[in-house]
């Protein structure tokens, strides 16, 4: 970078330059490394005329030349500590977890409280509890008990009467609470209320937001608090739970990236396998159905018919062969190829935008899958769209994207959107 002929005075002149560059591309998170691209070229453009100016400067004296790069020192501490705010100490205070692991019969839980890392462990027989969700609290042998748990591929559900569907949250835990709340789901303790009801989630809990962590816990105990009402809670899987679990990371928020760097983990590794979360994760179906209704993030595509690949099937492929798994290590799979693209269950979009989709091309899924209705995420609306007379019903209303968000009621045979202020319609 210096040229061959130049002066030790001069390339120890421009040290504070070399100094920031190294700084930036050392400490620099994968968030923020486009954010810094632009400031680094400056830096070494400044680099660049600095190397040329300082065959004059090595004449100076020596109290100059000190003076002089003192001055440069605080320059470049002041730009990286604009550009770069995790190098200060102005930041916000990360608060997350629990993350709970499986290692060696050891339950081990790791939590940020105020930046600052902490480990606790349960060992077998202990009769310690860990706080999950606010005014929950699980102990060794429960949160053990989800290793045991084996999935179940077929996830048909019938003669139910009252369900509700939410979808898209993606870490707004606040407004997914304020739903579940208005709408009778849980109640003012974050308790199920909701009796024999089944509440579907419909995926996307990961990305965006910056309380995942929440939601996600608080569905793990309502789906125990629903078993022992006789009610349940169905956790379908989204393009972006496939997404973290693979390791994909790019809709990650930023709070997340801070908890990599005080974790010392990338965060797909606090989902793991190992881990109670990532294990619960993984036992959890691509697509289910209650009554007459299909449940599928995405969408099933008229594609996915020919291939005629039954919700079994799907579920167990998923399992099996897709979700936390690299599918291109034995070589290119075009079946999983194909259920992981645009066209699988997890991606399809092709309701809303697909002008040659017709309702002939939909009576064609629903006869295969001897079902009446599909209820999909994944495509955001203002509000719940319903297509051919409430055959399809996309339920993404927006709620990470400043919309007031709306969940799907189903009672006695019929649809309502609710609201966050509790109003049923009729749709």
């Amino acid at each position: 970078m210096f040229p061959l002929n130049s002066k030790p005075e001069a390339r120890n002149c421009c040290l504070p330059v070399r100094l920031a560059l190294q700084v930036i591309s050392k400490s620099m998170t994968h968030q923020v490394r486009e954010e810094v691209l632009t400031f680094r070229n400056k830096l070494r453009m400044l680099h660049v005329i600095l190397n040329r100016f300082s065959a004059h400067v090595f004449k100076l004296t020596r109290m100059k030349k000190q003076i002089l790069c003192l001055i440069m020192c605080i320059f470049f501490s002041l730009n990286l500590s604009a550009i770069y705010p995790s190098l200060g100490g102005d930041s916000v205070p990360v608060n997350d977890g629990p993350y709970i692991s499986f290692v060696n019969d050891t339950l081990k839980v790791l939590r940020i409280e105020n930046s600052r890392l902490t480990e606790e462990y349960l060992l077998p027989g202990s009769r310690s509890e860990v706080n999950i969700s606010p005014g929950q609290s699980a102990g060794y042998s429960e949160l053990l008990r989800v290793f045991s748990q084996k999935p179940d591929y077929r996830q048909s559900f019938k003669r139910v009467d009252s369900i509700v569907v939410i979808t898209d949250v993606h870490g707004q835990y606040n407004q997914y609470l304020d739903e579940l709340k208005a709408n009778g789901i849980i109640d003012k303790n974050l308790k199920w209320k909701f009796g024999k009801g089944h509440l579907v989630y419909l995926g996307d809990a990961f990305d965006r937001g910056d309380r995942v962590t929440e939601v996600l816990w608080h569905l793990f105990s309502l789906e125990k608090q629903a078993a022992k009402a006789g009610g349940m809670v169905h956790f379908i899987l989204g393009n972006h739970e496939e997404m973290v679990l693979d390791e994909d990371l790019r809709y990650l928020n930023q709070k997340y990236r801070n908890v990599e760097a005080i974790s010392g983990l990338k965060y797909s590794e606090l989902y793991s396998a190992n881990s109670v979360l990532g294990k619960w994760l993984r036992s959890k179906p691509v697509m289910i159905t209650i009554n007459d209704i299909i449940f599928v993030h995405g969408g099933i595509s008229p594609e996915m018919v020919y291939r005629n690949l039954n919700i079994r099937q799907i579920n167990q492929i998923f399992a099996d062969s897709i979700v936390g798994r690299d599918i291109w290590a034995t070589g290119e799979n075009e079946e999983l190829v194909f259920l992981s693209g645009d066209k699988g269950p997890l991606w399809y979009r092709g309701y809303f935008t697909d002008l040659t989709f017709s309702e002939s091309s939909l009576d064609s899924i629903l006869t295969f899958y001897e079902k009446a209705h599909i209820v999909v995420g994944h495509s955001p609306h203002n509000e719940i769209k319903s297509l051919f007379n409430n055959k399809i019903l996309g339920i993404d209303a927006g709620i990470m994207y400043n919309q007031p968000g709306a969940i799907l009621i189903y009672k006695d045979g019929c649809f309502y959107k609710g609201s966050v202020t509790g109003r049923r319609e009729k749709l």
